[in-house]
């Protein structure tokens, strides 16, 4: 019986060493991305884990720590998204939220002129972060299915780390604008953040009578599916039968 009490004791340490060893090995998934054109000047800090993280130069002059209304710091998060368009930032607030994010945007953009340039192009640095943050898709699941109500309305999301950009988003919207956001320009959000991202990325709101609800479903639901597709396996293989993703 003494034999048997210390070998389940070896084998809960070497349990115990093997998860430490295996937690230790995971890459670091984050980036700093600057994307600066004549229309936007974009920065970004994402990790896709979590965690602490800063902005070292704001070019908003702004402590990404004081409370806005796209602003949240807890012990495993930190989120701060200032693009200049509140319906915006509110829905990338939620998309980092519920993907298990850090995250920091900062946007000055062309917004006298109208949204499109600010919406598009901070979808696409978006997507560029996301991809360098997560680095070689290896020992992740992959593939990602994610539902999410808002009172009325439900959408779904399923991703695939593809490395083969690809989106289809119907949501649905029927109104002109949600606050200073134009409809046209939520699906389009998402179409430039998958095609920047290289990742196959089908959304549909099912149902709902209220666009916020609709809109602010759909990343939810978006962010559902990516948290499940960047999650680790526990095994160190690329999830193709190609054996590679590129």
């Amino acid at each position: 019986m003494a034999v048997d009490e210390n070998d389940n004791q070896k084998k809960r340490k070497l349990e115990q060493e093997n998860s430490s060893i295996a937690t230790s090995t995971k890459p670091i998934r984050y980036t700093e991305v600057k994307r600066i054109t004549n229309e936007t000047k974009i920065q970004i800090v994402l990790s896709l884990d979590g965690g602490s993280i800063t902005l070292k130069d704001s070019i908003l002059n702004k402590d990404y720590s004081l409370d806005s209304h796209a602003t949240q710091s807890t012990s495993s998060q930190i989120i701060s998204v200032n693009t200049g368009i509140g319906f915006l930032d509110h829905m990338l607030h939620a998309l980092a939220k519920h993907s298990g994010w850090s995250l920091i945007i900062e946007c000055i953009g062309d917004i006298h002129i109208d949204d499109h340039h600010t919406a598009e192009d901070v979808g696409i640095a978006l997507g560029e972060s996301f991809k360098k943050a997560l680095g070689a898709v290896k020992g992740v699941k992959r593939f990602g299915h994610g539902y999410a109500p808002l009172d009325e309305a439900l959408s779904r999301a399923v991703v695939d780390l593809s490395n083969r950009p690809f989106a289809v988003v119907e949501l649905g919207l029927k109104r002109e604008k949600i606050g200073e956001l134009s409809c046209e320009m939520i699906p389009h959000v998402l179409e430039s953040f998958a095609t920047s991202a290289h990742i196959t990325m089908h959304v549909d709101c099912l149902r709902g009578v209220n666009d916020h609800h609709r809109a602010e479903s759909a990343f939810k639901a978006l962010a559902i599916a990516i948290r499940e597709a960047t999650s680790y396996t526990g095994r160190d293989d690329v999830p193709s039968t190609k054996g590679v993703l590129m």
